[in-house]
């Protein structure tokens, strides 16, 4: 298995699109056009395409917060034709690197989910988040902040 992220482009974005997850998680992360679309106008934020070999199979999006001025992984989805198969790890951790990688990159990496989401903060934990007790939005949108020490 070969994974990599690359670039959206004008020959991968409706590719991008079309990938979604299983009915019961679209609670959890936003389609993937709307994070295309808004990483047009938030230019702090970038999308890249998950691929195993030659096919897409996620959709990653980051950006460093210019609140905070800390690294966040802001979207991350595998498609529900190939979850369960390591792709979602496998991503996060050559989105970490990639970060890690920034001549700006910050002491810290953090991360977002719905509370309910435990098949994603296990993910995240076995990665070396850790839960910060910060609670971001309002019900039925609130999420639970974790956070990685990248240095």
């Amino acid at each position: 298995m070969t994974i990599q992220l690359k670039a959206i482009t004008p020959d991968n974005w409706q590719q991008c699109v079309r990938l979604s997850v299983h009915q019961e998680q679209e609670r959890f992360v936003a389609p993937n056009v709307y994070s295309i679309l808004q990483s047009k106008f938030e230019p702090d934020k970038v999308p890249m395409a998950v691929y195993s070999d030659d096919t897409p199979v996620g959709f990653v999006m980051y950006g460093c917060d210019p609140e905070d001025d800390c690294y966040w992984i802001i979207r991350l989805m595998i498609d529900k034709k190939h979850q369960g198969k390591g792709y979602g790890r496998t991503a996060l951790i050559q989105a970490i690197e990639l970060i890690r990688a920034q001549p700006d990159c910050s002491p810290d990496l953090k991360i977002s989910y719905k509370p309910e989401n435990t098949a994603a903060e296990r993910l995240y934990e076995s990665l070396g988040f850790h839960k910060t007790g910060e609670v971001i939005g309002r019900a039925p949108h609130k999420e639970v902040v974790a956070k990685l020490q990248l240095n």
